[in-house]
């Protein structure tokens, strides 16, 4: 079903879509998107990408980069950003009030108020598939233990500490290698003397779960004009198959989707201030011009298709709840993953 559809990457400073701009996915060259509260230098990169821009690259070198050979990473998020100090036009009253009451915020942003994560505009909760709770679990016990949110709600969003939800964090503008794709971060790479007075581990993991502490968070300000860089990237979703591959569990998203953007919002927990969004939308590849072009009125569509894609995919559904088990999942990701992170309990997923 994945080769019906076609993916489009774009991005922009806040929500307002008519205001973003295509990214050229796996070329080297940097998307600059300024707001009024960041600056930011944007590579996407996506193994086997067969999306728009037509005759985008399918790959990039950073796949052929340690350590993203080992990893099998399918896709990346990586970005220069330059929080913007606010002004009396450009600052929210929860920014006014929150910077009287503490000397830090006069400087930056908190580590404990700068999130990242997905959002939704619409309820999701009717599109989830079965085993989506196990899902979550797995992601929150081993791969992105600071994740929170609600899934259920009526705007739906997953979002987790910047501190703790990036892969790799350098404190500095990193650098821009061709060879490797574009930007390159080094969790090492700037910065020694803040990082050694912070506590600040020198390696992503570890930087992650330091991030989990709340006194640790707390102590960390990404300074107004400084920059910072920033990579997400993991093996788990798959865009070009359109596929989920947690380990233990597995599904095709093209199942489920509900025709709603996947979206990546760098924001301030606080006072909402949005810094980037990235947004992953699907289209019917039959809404393409020849030349590639969106056709005048291309809306997306439900990934789910037609009548007969969705009777299908809801007798997928029916076969997929009879099997799953998520006590054999749940051994399956310890046995890759390891052991789960102790602090996380079933409380904090349900």
């Amino acid at each position: 079903m994945a080769d019906k559809y076609i993916l489009r990457i774009t991005a922009g400073s806040d929500y307002d879509a008519s205001q973003h701009v295509t990214v050229p996915v796996n070329q080297p060259a940097t998307v600059l998107i300024r707001g009024v509260h960041a600056s930011v230098e944007l590579n996407v990169r996506i193994r086997d990408y067969a999306g728009l821009p037509p005759n985008s690259p399918s790959t990039s070198a950073y796949f052929d980069t340690e350590p993203h050979v080992t990893n099998q990473d399918q896709y990346s998020i990586a970005f220069r950003f330059t929080p913007l100090a606010p002004t009396t036009t450009t600052s929210s009253p929860e920014t006014n009030k929150k910077n009287n009451n503490n000397d830090d915020d006069d400087k930056g942003i908190s580590g404990s108020d700068l999130y990242f994560g997905n959002d939704f505009d619409r309820p999701i909760r009717d599109r989830l598939p079965p085993g989506f709770n196990t899902a979550l679990r797995i992601v929150k016990w081993w791969i992105d233990p600071g994740l929170e949110g609600d899934a259920y709600a009526d705007k739906p969003h997953l979002y987790g500490p910047a501190l703790s939800s990036f892969n790799v964090l350098e404190l500095g503008a990193g650098r821009h290698d061709e060879a490797r794709g574009g930007l390159w971060f080094e969790e090492r790479g700037g910065e020694a003397t803040t990082r050694r007075e912070l506590g600040l581990p020198d390696t992503g993991k570890a930087r992650m779960k330091w991030a989990l502490t709340d006194a640790n968070k707390d102590k960390f300000v990404f300074e107004y004009g400084k920059t910072y860089g920033f990579d997400f990237f993991n093996p788990y979703l798959d865009f070009a198959n359109l596929a989920l591959r947690l380990p233990g569990f597995q599904l095709s998203i093209a199942n489920y989707w509900d025709g709603q953007a996947l979206r990546y919002v760098l924001r301030n927990k606080t006072t909402g201030d949005v810094y980037l969004v990235v947004v992953f939308s699907l289209f019917l590849r039959e809404d393409l011009n020849e030349d590639g072009t969106l056709k005048e009125g291309a809306q997306q569509h439900t990934a789910g298709g037609d009548a007969t894609d969705k009777k299908r995919a809801k007798d997928d559904d029916n076969d997929d709840e009879h099997s799953h088990d998520e006590e054999v999942a749940l051994k399956q990701a310890r046995e890759k993953l390891g052991v789960p992170h102790p602090e996380t309990s079933v409380d904090d997923v349900d």
